[in-house]
C-alpha cells in the first residue's frame, strides 16, 4: 500500500509542474471574478445616499418646504448657484433638499418592496424546491398566474382602490416581486437539494426545517441578493411612474414627485434643472443599483435562465 501511494520525499516532474502553476491559476481565478473598483464606487454611492437620507433632517440643508427669496431683481425659480445648488423651483424652494429628502420615501419603497418580495417570494420558492410534488406546482401555478398580470395595472388598481400610504405603495410593489425572486429561490433550492451535504443532513435524521435553514437557505440567499438589488432599482423606477400617474406616496416628497413638478412644458423651457436635477440623481442610483446586481450575480454565477 505504501508503494501505491508513493513514500518518497522527491515529488514526479508532473507533480512539481503542476504545483508551480496552481498558484497562477489561482490568481487567474480570482482576478476573473473580482467585483472591480467600479463596484465599489457604485456600492459608495448607494451607502452614502441611504446615509444623507436617513440624517437629512440633521443635515445643514433646507426644508422641503421652506422658502428663500433672493432680493430683486432675481425672481423664483432660481438657477443652480451657492445659495441653490440644484436650483429652485417656482416657489422658491431648494431642489437640492427636496432631492435629498425625496431620496427617504424612494429608497425606502425600493427596500421594502424588495425585503417583502424576497421574504414571501423566497420563502414560497424554498417549499416549492424543497418539497416539490403538489406544493411546487400550487406554487408555481401562483407565480405564472402573477407574472402573467400587468404589473403597471395592478399595481394602480391596489393604489386607486386602497390609499396612497407609503405601506400600501411599498407594499404593492413588494407583491409585484414575489414571483421573480419566488421562481430563483425554487430553480437555487433544486439545484442543491441533492447535492451531497443535504442528503447527508436528511441520512442523519435532520428536520425539514433545519435543513431548509441550515443547509439550503445560506446558498438561495446570495443569489436572491443579487436579484434583489435589480428588483429595488425596479421598484424605484415604478415608484416615479406612478408619481406621473398621481397614484405615488401621497405625504412627503418623492423623487418621482419632485420630477413631475417640473415636467411641464413651461418649467422644462424656463428651469429644466427643476426636472432634471432630480432625474440625475435618480438616474446615478438606479445605474449604480443595476451595476453592483450585475456584478454580484456574475461573481456568484447566477444564471438568467433562472429567474
Amino acid at each position: 500500500m505504501s508503494a501505491a501511494f508513493g513514500t518518497g520525499t522527491g515529488a514526479p516532474p508532473v507533480v512539481e509542474a503542476a504545483d508551480a502553476m496552481a498558484p497562477s491559476a489561482t490568481t487567474e481565478g480570482v482576478l476573473r471574478r473580482r467585483l472591480g473598483w467600479m463596484f465599489w464606487i457604485a456600492l459608495a454611492w448607494i451607502v452614502v445616499l441611504s446615509l444623507a437620507a436617513i440624517l437629512a433632517p440633521w443635515l445643514p440643508i433646507r426644508g422641503i418646504e421652506e422658502k428663500r427669496i433672493l432680493p430683486p431683481p432675481d425672481f423664483p425659480p432660481y438657477s443652480p448657484s451657492g445659495d441653490f445648488w440644484f436650483g429652485s423651483d417656482t416657489l422658491a424652494r431648494d431642489i437640492f433638499a427636496r432631492t435629498i429628502y425625496g431620496a427617504r420615501v424612494s429608497l425606502v419603497v425600493g427596500f421594502a418592496a424588495i425585503g417583502f418580495g424576497m421574504i414571501v417570494g423566497g420563502s414560497l420558492g424554498i417549499i416549492a424546491g424543497y418539497f416539490r410534488g403538489l406544493a411546487d406546482r400550487l406554487i408555481s401555478f401562483v407565480f405564472i398566474i402573477a407574472l402573467s398580470f400587468p404589473s403597471l395595472v395592478l399595481a394602480i388598481l391596489i393604489t386607486s382602490l386602497v390609499n396612497r400610504s407609503l405601506f400600501t405603495v411599498s407594499a404593492t410593489l413588494g407583491v409585484l416581486a414575489i414571483a421573480p425572486v419566488g421562481r430563483l429561490a425554487r430553480a437555487t433550492t433544486i439545484q442543491y437539494a441533492d447535492r451531497e451535504f443535504v442528503v447527508a443532513a436528511r441520512t442523519i435524521g435532520a428536520s425539514h426545517t433545519r435543513i431548509i435553514v441550515r443547509e439550503l437557505l445560506p446558498n438561495v440567499v446570495i443569489p436572491m441578493g443579487a436579484l434583489g438589488l435589480l428588483g429595488m432599482a425596479v421598484a424605484i423606477v415604478a415608484e416615479g411612474s406612478l408619481a406621473f400617474l398621481g397614484l405615488s406616496v401621497e405625504d412627503g416628497v418623492t423623487w418621482g414627485k419632485v420630477i413631475v413638478d417640473g415636467a411641464g412644458s413651461r418649467e422644462l423651457q424656463e428651469a429644466p434643472w427643476m426636472a432634471f436635477s432630480p432625474i440625475l440623481m435618480l438616474f446615478i442610483t438606479v445605474l449604480a443599483l443595476n451595476y453592483c446586481g450585475d456584478r454580484l450575480r456574475a461573481h456568484f454565477d447566477v444564471k438568467e435562465i433562472s429567474l
